[in-house]
């Protein structure tokens, strides 16, 4: 007899609304108490001088450094814009501001 009972799993699938078939039902019950009973295991395992983590490994940011590069002027960057306005992009008003 699993530890989560079909009726269970029915109640999580109508929450979830889900249509679910009787050998569905079964199956799945199966599945979320193994699934749970591992959990359990891990949870046991766990002492109080192991800190909680998210990744076995350090993460480190890898970033490359900022250098200053050549880019477009700003008639080359306008240059295919369908309205500019002050050597700024002009886009339709969209907010009733003035």
């Amino acid at each position: 007899m699993p530890g989560i009972t079909r009726e269970e799993v029915a109640h999580l699938a109508r929450l979830s609304r889900l249509e679910l078939k009787d050998e569905e039902l079964d199956h799945f019950a199966e599945q979320l108490d193994v699934i749970i009973g591992a959990v359990a295991r891990v949870s046991d395992v766990a002492s109080e001088d192991v800190p909680p983590t998210s990744h076995p490994l350090p993460l480190t940011n890898v970033m490359r450094p900022d250098e200053v590069r050549p880019s477009l002027t700003p008639q080359e960057a306008l240059s295919g814009a369908p309205a500019q306005e002050q050597q700024r992009f002009k886009v339709p008003q969209i907010l009733g501001e003035e």
